[in-house]
């Protein structure tokens, strides 16, 4: 027998658009079809997309998606020889489970349910699903596949239980979110599987962004010694191949060497942008653009996902705005060549504090008065978008959402939150990233202190611990959960690991009003951070 290929079906699904992606993997088929492979292993659900979320918890949807799946298979049916692994949930007599169906001339040759149920991180699949309990092994041409999800292959119990069942190969649809450094993980716990299995192993992820989360792609093959005989690219979609030769080896095949952290967080957050505003029909963005590095960023963000054409910005300066702002904020919006306007604010800030005077009476200024600075102009933002239908993108860092460094109503004020999961400090890396690529964000933008402009000669740092330090603390404390003890023992100041603990308790209520972002960390403030606001626990 001569090799055999194996097409891999890195897709991006638009969650709910069943007929949709039916078309995506009815086309990969006809092109692994036309590439001669004999095998198409596409994505984890990859007929509904990831996560459906309270979607499973709709008869109507589980239905729609069972006609979808037997209209999809009688349309594969052309591709003879062709078989087809397809996910989607699945209503058995043991509940609704996360399935996949192995699809072959018309008929459905096999099927798997998972078994390890994720319910961790950004997961929750305990809630819908249950678990599986059988290995599935199927043969093609000659060599005897089985089938493993996603979170079956942390786990090495399923892979062991499909090596007794007969297996060769193992197969692993994935829809696995990315974060930081996550692509050598996957790679490094697979590794340590196969060397107990001593199976070569298919890897196939979906790409694309939903919501929060961003699916990287980056699908591999691994032969039996755990080299990686085949990567794909992250962040695009892409059909991939590798091959099997008679003794059921897999041979090397295209290798998409691994890219910068910077390079990976920044392609990550493009595609999250370009995804949450295209798959939501939103025409374009609105970005209030300060002449500082985090505005910047999001603007360079937004014009490589959406174009140019299909961004906006606004300067609306104070009576505190710098002139180097202004002058920052217009050749930034130049150099990208984006529609600029500028609205000062001094007007409805005077009619607002003239309206208080009254009852501001005897009472001296302090944050309320630059509070009003902030809303002021999230109200504009937002006017501006009620009337174009445009998304306003904020520009809140990581480090900010943590400490409470920002304005409800105000710069908080929008409809998706690029970079709330980017540090400051990752901040100023991904802008010497894209200036890189092209040299798009003035460098006295990236050199300047950065200052949030609402009172005289005000820094960050007038009220905050330097970026490195606090960005040090909220990283260990927050997505490490080390305790305050660990924090100080690893050499962070008594007072400053204090201070940023309780700032971080302190404003979650802020937090939970904001609005969705990209994910990029291990654990992101959203879906995988779930904190009290009503709490009197203080470690």
């Amino acid at each position: 027998m001569s090799a055999q290929k194996i097409a891999l079906a890195q897709i991006n699904p638009l969650l709910g658009d069943l007929a949709g992606n039916a078309q995506l993997i009815h086309k990969a088929a006809l092109e692994a079809f036309k590439q001669g492979a004999k095998l198409l292993v596409t994505p984890e659900l990859s007929l509904t997309g990831y996560p459906p979320e309270d979607l499973l918890l709709r008869p109507a949807f589980i239905e729609a998606t069972q006609l979808q799946l037997d209209l999809l298979m009688k349309e594969l049916a052309q591709y003879s020889g062709l078989t087809v692994v397809v996910g989607h949930p699945k209503k058995t007599p043991d509940g609704l489970q996360n399935f996949a169906s192995v699809l072959q001339n018309g008929k459905v040759l096999a099927g798997y349910a998972k078994q390890e149920l994720p319910n961790h991180e950004v997961f929750d699949e305990v809630r819908y699903f249950v678990p599986g309990n059988q290995a599935c092994v199927f043969e093609c041409e000659g060599i005897r596949y089985g089938v493993i999800l996603c979170e079956d292959a942390w786990h090495i119990g399923p892979a062991k239980q499909a090596r007794a069942a007969g297996a060769q190969v193992i197969l692993v649809p994935n829809a696995s979110p990315y974060h930081l450094k996550k692509e050598a993980l996957r790679i490094e716990v697979l590794r340590e599987h196969i060397a107990l299995t001593n199976m070569p192993l298919v890897y196939v992820n979906a790409v694309g962004g939903q919501d929060e989360l961003v699916f990287d792609g980056g699908s591999f093959a691994l032969n039996a010694n755990g080299e990686v005989v085949m990567a794909m690219p992250q962040f695009v979609t892409d059909l991939g191949f590798v091959e099997i030769n008679s003794s059921g080896q897999l041979e090397t095949g295209t290798i998409t060497p691994p890219q910068s952290v910077e390079a990976q967080a920044y392609q990550a957050l493009v595609l999250g942008v370009r995804d949450y505003v295209n798959k939501n029909g939103f025409p374009g963005v609105i970005i209030g653009l300060s002449g500082g590095v985090d505005s910047a960023l999001v603007l360079a963000l937004a014009v490589d996902a959406l174009g140019a054409d299909k961004v906006r910005t606004v300067m609306m300066a104070s009576r505190y705005t710098a002139d180097i702002s202004w002058i920052d904020a217009r050749e930034m919006a130049q150099n990208l060549g984006v529609q600029y306007d500028e609205i000062p604010i001094s007007g409805p800030v005077d009619a607002l504090e003239e309206s208080l005077a009254e009852q501001f009476q005897g009472l001296k200024a302090d944050a309320t008065e630059e509070n009003i600075q902030a809303r002021v102009r999230g109200t504009l933002l937002m006017a501006l978008s009620n009337k174009t239908g445009r998304l306003v993108l904020t520009t809140g860092n990581k480090s900010e959402m943590a400490v409470g460094y920002c304005t409800l109503y105000g710069d908080m004020a929008g409809g998706f939150a690029v970079i709330k999961d980017i540090a400051k400090t990752l901040v100023y890396r991904l802008c010497a990233y894209r200036n890189s690529i092209s040299p798009v964000i003035p460098e006295r933008i990236l050199t300047r202190a950065p200052s949030a402009e609402l009172r005289p000669d005000q820094t960050d740092q007038d009220s905050l611990p330097s970026y490195e330090v606090l960005d040090g603390i909220v990283e260990r404390y927050m997505e490490q959960n080390q305790s305050i003890a660990e924090i100080i023992t690893a050499g962070f100041d008594p007072e400053s690991v204090e201070k940023v603990t309780r700032l971080i308790k302190l404003n979650e209520y802020k937090r939970r009003q904001a609005p969705p972002g990209v994910r990029v960390t291990t654990r992101a403030f959203g879906r995988d951070w779930r904190y009290p606001i009503t709490s009197q626990f203080r470690a």
